[in-house]
């Protein structure tokens, strides 16, 4: 048993995926893409793919945003359509998002592939192609400055379920995140961000992601992470900021009993984010003592 939601490991990067609350926290219209390719060498092995897309918009006040995933695992593959708002508004402390989403998540398993040793024997496991669909609906709290941020959210709200076949139904559960970060300056160049990811639903162990990077002179970053309570990798990371275009790269080191047997994992992150130029209207002011 585990999530059904998929893993990620640039949770820093990634705060869309599972907080409503941070649509248009960037005032500028952003998109994220990370593809992760994990257990390497392991036949079935996990490979999803993400892509994040999120702009402020005065007139809601506050921000959109939409969550495409693909999440391949087996013979079962998933894809996950998420549309999210979130109303923002300024503290004195610093900028908060409170955020609802609704999607729909289909689901696909292809019992062709299927090779029991008496196939047919279990009605549960269907022969052929089998698919189901089920809304899903989530909410969030994203509170950001300069210095920190924190959010908390819940996906799977309502608990659907997605009827694969007469026998075989899909039952998505509720997940529930947290998540902490902050900027500390270590020197003139040198900032430290560390940061932590939580994660829980029912059924499955609790898991806490700790990460610090390092980012030097607001261009480059390499860091290293470690995943508590259920310990079976440890991550590193580096990449880059360039002209508002950021790439990173990382590769988890395996530590579970799978070790023998993969190589490790890899996830790709590419993030852009760009303001539109708003329109100014020159202004003209009178003073009677100069005509």
């Amino acid at each position: 048993m585990a999530q059904q939601e998929p893993q990620f490991q640039h949770n820093m990067f990634n705060h869309l995926t599972t907080n409503p609350g941070y649509a248009g926290s960037n005032g500028a219209i952003c998109a994220n893409i990370l593809v992760r390719d994990q257990w390497v060498g392991f036949v079935g092995s996990p490979q999803k793919g993400l892509l994040n897309v999120e702009a402020p918009v005065k007139i809601l006040k506050g921000g959109v945003g939409v969550t495409i995933i693909t999440d391949e695992l087996g013979l079962q593959s998933t894809m996950y359509t998420k549309l999210a708002y979130a109303f923002r508004t300024s503290l004195k402390a610093g900028d908060l998002g409170i955020g609802i989403r609704a999607g729909f998540t289909n689901t696909q398993i292809d019992g062709s592939k299927f090779e029991p040793f008496d196939k047919g024997s279990d009605p549960t496991i269907p022969l052929d192609d089998v698919s189901g669909g089920a809304p899903t609906f989530g909410f969030g709290v994203y509170f950001s400055n300069p210095g920190y941020y924190f959010g908390v959210s819940s996906t799977q709200l309502t608990e659907s379920v997605a009827g694969l076949s007469d026998e075989l139904d899909y039952d998505l559960k509720r997940h529930y995140y947290a998540s902490a970060g902050l900027t500390t300056r270590l020197t003139a160049d040198l900032e430290l961000k560390p940061s932590v990811f939580f994660k829980f639903n029912a059924g499955v162990p609790p898991q806490l992601d700790l990460s610090a990077l390092l980012m030097y002179n607001n261009q480059f970053w390499a860091g290293v992470g470690y995943r508590a309570m259920d310990v079976d990798a440890i991550p590193t990371y580096v990449g880059v900021l360039w002209n508002n275009l950021k790439i990173g790269y990382s590769y988890d080191i395996a530590l579970n009993g799978l070790r023998g047997f993969n190589s490790g994992s890899h996830e790709i992150y590419v993030g852009y984010c760009f303001k539109l130029n708003e329109k100014v209207t020159a202004q003209r002011y009178r003073n009677v003592r100069f005509l």
